[in-house]
């Protein structure tokens, strides 16, 4: 099957939910559950979406009476939108209550040591997570066995290709607090999706949504469920301040598009029919060149 003969694919990144039980709110301030319901109900009414990516910390302290919550809110909206989920570990996780309360592994089954890496595909799309924690602290690692396990599921390219998440970036930071909570040992990575077919790579974990290269290979750093940094503070300072969001990964024939979309409630400007929009759209690019230059230049004298 060509690339024209597949439809389109929609996956929606949360990261960094931090959900804590019921009553309690992070840092005092912050309701994450409700963050998270907020932007589940936005995408009940945002259209099919065929993967949900929960790319770590999903609790705020790996309790699973917090797991339990998380996934009550979220595997009811994925079945209705009809989206496969995939949780990813982050450093505020705990290996046991996730793989029991989120994996579906037996009690007792589960190892603090064994990290839960996998795989899942959708519409020819491959999405591998990697367990980029280390128990205890908070800077990301990935030892041998994983990279030679991730190097085994890339030896067979994927129809539409992959999509690798883990939950610590991959990427330098201008900001000591980012740059001590990445990836350690980077290259390592690196050489094991050199010349595969991973096209994206998405993190989570700095609440700071950023970009960056991999060897190449475009990362993706998503605005945080629960609140985010500022990444400009004042010099010697370091803020948080409230605000969330999401990010949208459109897979379209070849192109891999990523939008990060603002939840944080905020006062509506206009809200007009897709319809009457894109009629506006294109009657703008009809108009006559010569009579839009001079309606440019009325706007112009007119200011």
């Amino acid at each position: 099957m060509s690339y024209a003969d597949m439809r389109d694919l929609r996956v929606v990144q949360l990261t960094d939910t931090h959900v804590r039980v019921a009553g309690e709110l992070l840092y005092d301030t912050v309701d994450t559950h409700a963050n998270l319901t907020h932007i589940l109900d936005r995408l009940r009414g945002s259209g099919p979406i065929d993967a949900l990516v929960l790319s770590g910390d999903l609790t705020d302290n790996g309790s699973a009476a917090g797991y339990r919550r998380l996934k009550t809110a979220v595997e009811p909206v994925a079945a209705e939108l009809g989206a496969a989920v995939l949780y990813v570990m982050g450093n505020h996780d705990e290996r046991i209550a996730f793989g029991v309360e989120l994996l579906g592994y037996a009690p007792g089954s589960v190892s603090a040591e064994q990290p839960h890496d996998q795989v899942v595909e959708v519409e020819g799309l491959r999405i591998i997570a990697l367990d980029s924690t280390a128990p205890g602290r908070h800077v990301g690692l990935l030892d041998d066995a994983q990279l030679v396990w991730l190097r085994e599921q890339l030896r067979r390219p994927a129809p539409r290709g992959t999509l690798l998440v883990l939950h610590h970036p991959p990427l330098p930071s201008a900001l000591a607090a980012a740059e001590l909570l990445n990836l350690d040992q980077p290259v390592r990575l690196a050489a094991a999706v050199a010349n595969t077919d991973v096209r994206l790579i998405l993190c989570g974990h700095n609440h700071m949504t950023a970009a960056g290269l991999l060897g190449g290979v475009p990362v993706w750093v998503g605005p945080a469920a629960a609140y985010r940094f500022d990444a400009m503070p004042l010099t010697g300072r370091m803020r948080a301040v409230q605000g969330f969001g999401y990010s949208r990964i459109d897979v379209l024939g070849l192109d891999v598009v990523v939008s990060a979309v603002e939840a944080t409630p905020a006062p509506l400007i206009y809200e007009r029919s897709e319809a009457d929009m894109l009629a506006h759209l294109q009657a703008i690019d009809t108009v006559d060149p010569s009579r839009a230059h001079a309606g440019r230049m009325g706007d112009v004298r007119r200011r």
